[in-house]
């Protein structure tokens, strides 16, 4: 007999999604630290953003075969659960290796492990809350979230300045090596994560698939039907032609000119985006479509409306995200502590109060989690997503203006305003109308808008830096900005109908 997914209770709903409070607090210390690691290690600022290429890559690659891989999963440990806990697993022992990292290439090896299983365990978090909760609990799902991520985010940022100032522990190591600070913070992160994670994987009971297929068949807000749609062999096999004649033309403009290597991903991501409607051309001949390659792609070019309008917003509002993430040490040492000397101790008190400063819009995100629903049921998804976004534009363009370092706590204000949006938002406007049966996978390709900008950023974001800001890296930070206030207008063109679509029959 069907029946409607019950609505779930306060703590129940806090157990689901603490460990999100774990994933955080290993993103947070990788955000906060490994362009500190990396320039420590002997990595000029030019080569900092192409190391940091192993985060998103893996991130495109890992997401959407873990959200397709877990719709189909069910065993003793359930559907989504088996994959947080190895992923956490295997990310405690990459973020216990981080800091011991003897050699830049061991470092930048390590990220690429460490981004790879936090996606394995971050993905279907996602999805966990369109398996768990009712339609009309899943904003309070995706709140939940955003409020552990920024407490998770808060005491990993700040960690080391913590360990320094309060409990005395050197921040500074000889060259070429980790300070005590900064290992002790990745040692307490790898515990905290496992830890969280585990919580929510033994305090949380999944719904069975015969289960969701009854409460999927149940729903009675159903306004359009899913259908099924494939492209044509020809098709792709034209789109393969056009994406790899243009990444070949780029590769050779790019060798013939001498321009600098981050390009050359430019040039490979066409190539290899053209290989893969080959590839899929090559099986729909081949009648051998049964398969999470083929479905994957097929379900790319057959997002829903409102998730093909988000994926601009998406992609300006991450570019601006990793173009902080990558360049506000750097930034923040060099413009306002005068010093690029990694191994100075006015350099490690900057990257120090970047913690904190890190650490602060992750508290004003969490503060701006609980307001935001409220301005929502004021002016709708879309101007408070616009207005969130703004406000974080101002704060990264604020920081070049601000010369005395201990005031871009205000500037943080905004930032964490916007990172509560971005949290929360997209999704909220994207929920609604995704297929039930393909929500893992769903929320795995929407992660190509998150990522691509990322890959994009670590490509070009050096060369900008080296050539048009003259090595300044502040001015990365002030075109974060303006990327920001792109993604808050391209939010009023994103539909906000309330739609949820059901398997044809």
């Amino acid at each position: 007999m069907s029946q409607q997914k019950p609505s779930l209770n306060f703590w129940q709903i806090w157990n689901m999604c603490f460990g999100f409070l774990g994933i955080q607090f290993g993103f947070a210390l990788q955000n906060a630290n490994v362009s500190r690691i990396f320039q420590t290690l002997g990595a000029s600022i030019d080569d900092i953003s192409i190391l940091w290429i192993a985060a998103p890559l893996t991130g495109l690659i890992v997401q959407p075969i873990i959200g397709y891989l877990s719709d189909k999963t069910w065993n003793h440990l359930g559907r989504r659960r088996p994959y947080f806990l190895y992923g956490a697993i295997v990310t405690s022992l990459a973020i216990i290796v981080m800091p011991n990292s003897s050699v830049l290439w061991i470092a930048a090896g390590t990220l690429w492990i460490m981004d790879a299983s936090i996606n394995i365990t971050m993905e279907p978090f996602r999805a966990f809350v369109g398996d768990m909760l009712p339609k009309k609990q899943h904003a309070t799902g995706y709140a939940f979230q955003s409020f552990f991520i920024g407490i998770g985010a808060i005491v990993a940022s700040a960690l080391p300045w913590i360990l320094t100032n309060w409990l005395d522990i050197s921040n500074v190591a000889p060259q070429g090596e980790i300070s005590d600070s900064v290992t002790y913070s990745f040692y307490a992160g790898a515990v905290v994560l496992l830890a969280a994670v585990s919580w929510t994987v033994y305090r949380t009971k999944e719904y069975s698939p015969e289960q969701l297929a009854a409460f999927e068949k149940a729903s009675t807000d159903s306004k359009l039907v899913y259908q099924e749609k494939h492209r044509s062999a020809k098709q792709y096999l034209t789109g393969a032609a056009i994406w790899s004649l243009v990444g070949l033309v780029l590769l050779m403009f790019i060798y013939t000119n001498s321009l600098d290597k981050e390009l050359y991903l430019v040039a490979g991501g066409l190539i290899a985006f053209g290989l893969v409607e080959f590839i899929t051309a090559f099986m729909i001949k081949r009648s051998a479509v049964n398969n999470g390659f083929y479905q994957v792609v097929n379900d790319l070019f057959h997002m829903p409306k409102a998730m093909q309008q988000l994926a601009v917003t998406q992609f300006f509002s991450w570019f601006a995200l990793f173009a902080m993430w990558i360049y506000t040490t750097s930034a923040v040492t060099s413009f306002h502590y005068g010093t690029s000397d990694a191994t100075s101790k006015l350099f490690n008190d900057g990257a120090d109060w970047v913690g904190v400063l890190f650490a602060s819009y992750n508290g004003f995100a969490a503060l701006a989690a609980v307001f935001i629903p409220w301005i929502v049921s004021k002016v709708g998804l879309r101007m408070s997503h616009l207005f969130n976004l703004t406000c974080g534009a101002l704060g990264l363009i604020s920081f070049s203006f601000i010369t005395n370092p201990d005031h871009l706590i205000y500037s943080m204000v905004g930032v964490g305003i916007a990172w509560a949006s971005i949290l929360s938002l997209p999704y909220a406007l994207l929920s609604n109308s995704l297929p039930a049966h393909k929500m893992g996978v769903y929320m795995g390709i929407f992660n190509f808008f998150i990522v691509i900008p990322q890959l994009l950023a670590a490509s070009i974001l050096g060369v900008l830096v080296r050539y048009a800001f003259d090595g300044q890296t502040i001015y990365a930070l002030v075109l974060g900005g303006v990327s920001l206030i792109i993604a808050g207008i391209s939010t009023l063109f994103v539909s906000d109908a309330n739609i949820q679509t059901t398997p044809s029959k």
